[in-house]
């Protein structure tokens, strides 16, 4: 937990001083044109899973990365001749595209929550481009409130959710356009519509000169959120002291294993390992036992994770 929370201008002082604290592993909210987010290196672990403990998310579902241009996008995901079209009319502004990653591409498996695609968006906002400047990479940043509050608009209202829990909140006054992005992913390649948003449904059908499909969720930034998805091979069996014969433990705290979690039992440090763990252990083969987490703070989104990759597969 950090206090207080520094107020920072606009001002290329101000954004300089965000830009520090973000390559630090600090949390920075910062405006948008569409409500403010809660900024961390997407390519820090630690920083990320310290998005969730600020904002209280009950799960880890996958972050909008913030990036400054459609180039640096290019960097992270595939880029498909439609994505291209879409960037060139609607970015910067508030529209997310979902697209699969490249390899080698860097991002923290939290961000992307254990999934082979992340959403990507430009902001149009003036300080958060040139926040994003300064930084230099890519910033992954949900809503800076928290978790289930109403999003904020105004350094006030990040302020009233997250002082003393954010390192800073850098002020650049209210939002031009109040909701969400429009979220846009390509199911077997045809644009989806994955969230209603800041670009009307109708204006991205013009461009595309065709049909959106209709997506399955309503506040998504990628597939994912089915009971079990994106499970190891292997059986997954929860709350194991000590392995059984052909199992691999994944530890925490006191319980040792194969790999551990936090050695410390450190909730955050839990986080930060969680999908790279799971990866790692799937790789060996065979069933995976898990350790007990306490079901408090971090813990709940760890066990809430590990509850869908332990259900039953159809």
């Amino acid at each position: 937990m950090v206090a207080p929370t520094k107020r920072l201008s606009a001002s290329p002082d101000g954004l300089n001083d965000a830009a520090t604290l973000l390559r630090a592993g600090a949390l920075v909210a910062f405006p948008t044109e569409t409500v403010y987010g809660l900024g961390a290196d997407a390519r820090n672990s630690t920083a990320v899973a310290a998005i969730y403990e600020a904002k209280g998310r009950p799960s880890f579902n996958p972050l909008i990365v913030h990036v400054a241009d459609a180039a640096q996008a290019q960097e992270l995901v595939e880029w498909p001749h439609t994505a291209q079209t879409l960037a060139k009319a609607f970015w910067p502004g508030p529209l997310t595209l979902v697209l699969p990653l490249r390899q080698g591409h860097g991002l923290s498996s939290l961000v992307t929550a254990g999934l082979e695609t992340v959403g990507l968006r430009v902001p149009a906002q003036d300080a958060a481009q040139a926040l994003l400047r300064a930084f230099g990479g890519p910033v992954a940043a949900p809503s800076a409130n928290p978790s289930g509050r109403i999003s904020p608009t105004a350094a006030e209202h990040v302020m009233d959710g997250l002082e003393g829990r954010i390192a800073a909140v850098v002020d650049g006054g209210a939002c031009a356009v109040g909701v969400e992005s429009t979220i846009i992913g390509f199911e077997a390649g045809k644009p989806t519509l994955l969230r209603a948003g800041g670009v009307a449904a109708e204006d991205i059908e013009a461009v595309l000169g065709k049909s959106l499909l209709a997506g399955q969720g309503s506040s998504i930034t990628a597939p994912g959120q089915m009971l079990s998805h994106y499970a190891p091979r292997g059986a997954v069996r929860l709350n194991a002291t000590t392995a059984r014969a052909g199992e691999n433990l994944l530890g925490f705290g006191p319980v040792a294993g194969t790999l551990s979690l936090s050695r410390s039992g450190d909730l955050i440090e839990a986080a930060a390992n969680l999908f790279d763990c799971l990866h790692r252990l799937d790789a060996l083969g065979g069933p995976i036992a898990v350790a007990p987490i306490p079901q408090i703070g971090l813990g709940v989104a760890i066990n809430d994770r590990l509850k869908r990759a332990a259900a039953p597969r159809d």
